[in-house]
């Protein structure tokens, strides 16, 4: 029997240093030259994502973390984000790069495959972000972890605000698969001046860990 092998629709124009297969990904934990960097471009698009949808979301409890009642508030609690996206629907990421078992609830849909997941981290992720949207990040109203469902670089996506804590300022978003190509090159193109570099996963689990 032949496995599936599972490609990211992201790719960066720098060769991976360290690498691991992981549920048929390959994902890229180190890419040469990373090194300190003031911000990052990380490609999630391997982590495993769940859409969740009940007209009792209130009732189910994801792997034991609580769904946000508050529309659009997000949850973050053992590497575990979700984000309440209207009444009935939440969005799921297990940022922990472990793929946990899919629930047997009917409830559960499975989404990674057909999309895209990337973070920008660093000091100047809203400066690189406001070139590509008119989302506001700062809105003092809102309190982080937040979701925002809206368009970056004209694409509709999921965009969630895990930090705004000056260096470890951070967003994680997703949209369809098949923008991944353009997206990334729109995103290294906003953020040159800044000095934007793309970043494997221990970066990216290193930026969480700290939060």
């Amino acid at each position: 029997m032949v496995e599936i092998k599972r490609y990211s629709p992201v790719a960066f124009k720098v060769s991976p240093k360290r690498v691991e297969v992981r549920d048929n990904w390959t994902v890229v934990l180190e890419y040469d030259g990373e090194g300190q960097g003031a911000n990052y471009l990380v490609d999630l698009s391997h982590i495993t994502r769940f859409d969740v949808q009940s007209s009792n979301l209130d009732a189910i409890k994801p792997f034991g973390v609580t769904i946000p009642q508050g529309l659009c508030e997000s949850n973050l609690q053992d590497g575990l984000l979700i984000n309440r996206m209207n009444g009935i629907q939440a969005s799921i990421f297990c940022l922990s790069g472990k793929k946990p078992e899919m629930p047997s609830e009917s409830s559960y849909t499975e989404t990674t495959e057909v999309g895209m997941c990337m973070a920008i981290f660093g000091k100047n992720v809203f400066s690189i972000t406001e070139k590509l949207t008119s989302l506001d990040f700062m809105d003092p109203a809102k309190k982080t972890p937040f979701l925002y469902q809206g368009p970056m670089s004209h694409i509709p996506c999921q965009i969630i605000t895990l930090s705004r804590d000056g260096e470890k300022c951070g967003i994680i978003f997703t949209a369809s698969r098949g923008y991944g190509k353009d997206m990334t090159h729109a995103i290294m193109d906003a953020g040159a001046e800044f000095g934007v570099k793309p970043a494997g996963e221990d970066k990216f689990k290193s930026w969480l860990g700290s939060l």
